[in-house]
């Protein structure tokens, strides 16, 4: 019998295993950075602790006011009266400590994704728990950068093939020539898409979601919510497709003059296939790292554009809370955010490993 040697498998898998767990831990590290500055700056250093103290003693003050048996007595004891109600609601909250104790306390729950209760936004069932309202927000959100993304990846990819066949052309020219519109952001467009498509031709919803009332049948929801997809989306894809186009074509550009392409050429190979195994899949690292970052540039742009849409998501939430002075609400947002950069991140690492060979997982070199 033939004794096979494992070994070599096993300290494959082992080096996978320690690269995998090291970055993990990495990153974990940056999203608990990231989260406890949210949570500092927040709060303003504790500054918005004072306007809830404050809000505490207004509001216990008028019911007081309210309350004849209570006024009744001599101004001292009224006074001693709301003290001490104002005592009991701080230390209900939480407010008797003090901030950098409660700070971290706020981390460690933030982390765990134990989110508490909002203070003044509720769901759209009447809950305040921050977890109900953001699992809320967090499917329009996600199907909305899901389809932008798409549409972005697959448009840029066959345009800048396709320009990178043409090189020097007319219609390459006049691409090169927008690259610098994408300087703009996508809230920028998704105003002159709405004035242009919503108020001036009436073809298109200005925002939301779905139109009101929800149509009843399941069809007839999905051809709405596709209708409010289209000026969103296009507004995601306008602000970024240029550049990329003009940054991928570059790639396309240099790696078809490589000396293997031309060998390849020599053999008698068929464009298509020139292109798919000689110039496509060796960019491939380069453009999912371009596409990555404009992925994670997106997600940091979703408050304005979601707000401009009057998209029901994680950005036009976290926009509404800032605005409240909803602090949990704003630190669960920022804690999604983080949790979906870092997981972007993490598939990155994984999808080099896949898509090129020349890329060896927990190699020390």
């Amino acid at each position: 019998m033939v004794k096979m040697n494992t070994a070599p498998e096993s300290s494959a898998v082992a080096r996978v295993l320690r690269y995998t767990a090291g970055r993990l831990v990495s990153l974990f590290i940056t999203v608990v950075i990231g989260v406890y500055l949210t949570i500092l700056v927040a709060n303003m250093g504790g500054y918005v602790d004072d306007i809830r103290r404050s809000q505490i003693r207004e509001s216990i003050s008028i019911s007081v006011m309210a309350n004849e048996e209570i006024m009744s007595l001599t101004p001292a004891e009224r006074n001693q009266h709301i003290d001490q109600r104002v005592e009991l609601e701080e230390a209900r909250l939480g407010l008797d400590r003090p901030f950098l104790i409660r700070s971290f306390t706020y981390l460690s729950n933030a982390l765990r994704l134990d989110l508490g209760r909002a203070e003044y936004l509720t769901s759209d069932s009447g809950s305040r728990q921050v977890r109900l309202i953001i699992l809320e927000r967090l499917p329009p959100t996600l199907l909305l950068f899901a389809t932008a993304e798409l549409c972005l990846f697959f448009t840029a990819i066959l345009i800048a093939l396709a320009l990178s066949r043409r090189y020097g052309s007319a219609v390459d020219r006049f691409m090169v020539a927008l690259a610098p519109t994408s300087a703009a952001p996508s809230w920028f467009y998704g105003i002159f898409l709405i004035l242009v498509f919503a108020g001036i031709l009436g073809v298109l919803p200005f925002g939301g979601m779905v139109g009101a009332p929800p149509p009843a049948s399941t069809w007839a929801y999905a051809a709405s919510m596709l209708k409010h997809l289209i000026l969103p989306v296009l507004a995601i894809v306008i602000s970024a497709v240029f550049l990329t186009i003009y940054s991928w074509r570059t790639f396309f550009l240099i790696y078809s003059s490589e000396d293997y392409v031309e060998m390849a050429k020599a053999k008698g190979l068929s464009s298509s296939a020139i292109e798919q195994q000689y110039i496509l899949r060796p960019t491939l690292p380069t453009i999912i790292t371009s596409f990555a970052l404009t992925l994670i540039s997106m997600w940091t742009g979703a408050v304005v554009l979601e707000t401009i849409f009057n998209w029901p998501g994680l950005g036009r939430l976290l926009y509404q809370a800032i605005g409240a002075h909803d602090t949990p609400v704003v630190v669960g947002s920022v804690v999604i955010y983080a949790y979906l950069l870092a997981f972007t991140v993490f598939s990155l690492d994984i999808i080099y490993a896949l898509i090129d060979p020349r890329v060896k997982v927990g190699v020390e070199r």
